[in-house]
């Protein structure tokens, strides 16, 4: 129930993209200045407003730098000019990653009849 509500957010925290990564706010704003691609909105208190967009961004960011241990000059070169076949290629990581856990969880559940 707590995903439902979530997902229907058009705005998160910066407090929130940190908890979501299990990072501090540090990593978030040093990584909006060094990518183009995140644009957060700010209230009129200067406080950060990020959109899916932009965590979907961060997903892309963290799954080059912290995943697979690119360099941010790195990551920055191939979000711009592979930006596109990079996303497809994260998407079918997450795909796995979850067909992964089913499939573990089958053999959980196999292992351990109740």
């Amino acid at each position: 129930m707590k995903q439902e509500k979530q997902s229907l957010k058009v705005y998160y925290s910066i407090g929130e993209v940190a908890d979501m990564f299990h990072v501090n706010t540090s990593l978030i704003r040093f990584w909006e200045k060094e990518f183009d691609i995140i644009k957060p909105h700010k209230n009129k208190k200067g406080n950060r407003q990020f959109t899916k967009a932009d965590i979907d961004n961060f997903h892309l960011i963290f799954h080059l730098v912290k995943e697979k241990g690119m360099t941010l000059k790195g990551a920055q070169q191939k979000l711009c000019e592979e930006k596109s076949e990079t996303e497809a290629n994260f998407e079918i990581v997450k795909r796995l990653q979850h067909v992964r856990e089913e499939l573990l969880q089958i053999k959980a559940e196999l292992d351990y009849p109740e």
